[in-house]
C-alpha cells in the first residue's frame, strides 16, 4: 500500500498532493453518476446513514489508488493543516466535501426540498461573489482584515453560513477601523 509523505518532511504520513487531487476528482465524478446516486438513496431507505456510504465510496477509491483506505480517510482529516497553504489544493478539497454533503442532502431530502435547499445555495454563492468584488477594491492589507473579521464571526456564530455575506456598510466600516 502507498503511504508517502508531503512537504518532504517525512516525520508525518501524508497523501501526497496528486493522490488528494485524484480522490477529490474521482469522487466527484462518481456522486455524480445515477447508480451511485441510486446507492446512496437506497442506504438511505434501509435507514443507512447516507455518510457511511459516501465514506464507503471513498474507501473503494482510496483502494483503486492502492493506498489504505484507513490511512486515506485520516489523511483527509489533516488536510485543512498540511496544506493550509495551498490554495488551490484547499479549494478542491472545499469543493470535495461540497460534493459529499451534496450527494447526502440529495438522497435524505425529497426532491422539493432538496431544490429548495440549492436554490438557497446558489443565492449564498452569489452574494458572497458580490462581497468578494466588493472586498477586491481594497488593499491586500483591508482584504486580510475583513477576512479575518468574516473569520471570527464565522467562529463565534458556531458556522452558521447567514453570517457568511458582509454587505458593503460592513466592509467599509471594517477597513475604517
Amino acid at each position: 500500500m502507498a503511504t508517502t509523505a508531503a512537504g518532504g518532511g517525512g516525520s508525518s504520513k501524508m497523501m501526497t498532493r496528486e493522490q488528494l487531487l485524484h480522490l477529490f476528482s474521482r469522487f466527484s465524478f462518481l456522486t455524480s453518476l445515477p447508480d451511485v446516486k441510486a446507492r446512496i438513496a437506497d442506504a438511505v431507505r434501509e435507514k443507512q446513514e447516507a455518510v457511511a456510504v459516501t465514506t464507503e465510496i471513498q474507501e473503494e477509491i482510496l483502494r483503486e489508488m492502492g493506498i489504505d483506505p484507513s490511512f486515506g480517510i485520516g489523511c483527509l482529516g489533516k488536510v485543512n493543516i498540511v496544506y493550509e497553504d495551498d490554495m488551490e489544493l484547499m479549494v478542491k478539497f472545499y469543493q470535495f466535501v461540497a460534493k459529499e454533503e451534496m450527494a447526502i442532502d440529495e438522497a435524505e431530502l425529497d426532491p422539493r426540498e432538496f431544490t429548495e435547499k440549492m436554490h438557497a445555495q446558489q443565492k449564498l454563492q452569489e452574494q458572497q461573489l458580490k462581497m468578494l468584488i466588493q472586498m477586491r477594491k481594497y488593499n491586500p492589507e483591508s482584504q486580510s482584515v475583513i477576512l479575518e473579521t468574516l473569520r471570527k464571526q464565522l467562529e463565534s456564530a458556531n458556522f452558521d453560513t447567514d453570517v457568511t455575506i458582509l454587505t458593503p456598510e460592513q466592509i467599509q466600516e471594517i477597513v475604517e477601523r
